[in-house]
């Protein structure tokens, strides 16, 4: 027995998770959030996570949406340099705890900083921009996605 491709055992089921990420991304735009915090935020959650297929997908779209190859390359490394502004920082930090999910206190914090620094919409949408990245993470995980890596 092969190991299941989530994407395509259930179609529908997937295609209603991509759905649910266009309106998400549609939500993040219309509340004003750059395309290249989301993509920091997608990178960050994916890297956590060991998602290379992802990672293969959102590293090239963050390069896109004008996050410089240096910045990516010490996104780790994110606490310990200036590289990052603050609401990046937030973004990053908000990032991280909804997707350990292991400190309910630092996820409190996290959110009440994030909230410094974004709108109640704002906020809801970069939320749902950590969930969504995280289920596509698990989708692809579980389904050995493999990324298309060139030599």
């Amino acid at each position: 027995m092969g190991v299941p491709q989530l994407d395509r055992a259930q179609r529908e089921v997937y295609k209603q998770l991509v759905r649910t990420a266009v309106a998400s991304r549609e939500a993040s735009g219309e509340a004003g959030l750059e395309e290249s915090l989301l993509e920091l935020v997608n990178v960050r959650v994916s890297q956590l996570n060991g998602c290379a297929a992802c990672l293969a997908t959102h590293v090239p779209a963050a390069r896109k949406a004008g996050v410089s190859q240096d910045r990516l390359d010490l996104l780790p490394a994110w606490r310990e340099i200036d590289a990052f502004g603050d609401p990046e920082r937030a973004a990053l930090r908000l990032a991280e705890t909804l997707t350990r999910l292991d400190d309910a206190e630092e996820r409190a914090a996290a959110t009440a900083a994030a909230a410094d620094h974004f709108s109640d919409e704002q906020l809801s949408a970069l939320e749902w921009t950590i969930v969504l990245i995280n289920a596509f993470n698990r989708v692809s995980i579980a389904s050995h996605h493999q990324p298309g890596i060139e030599d």
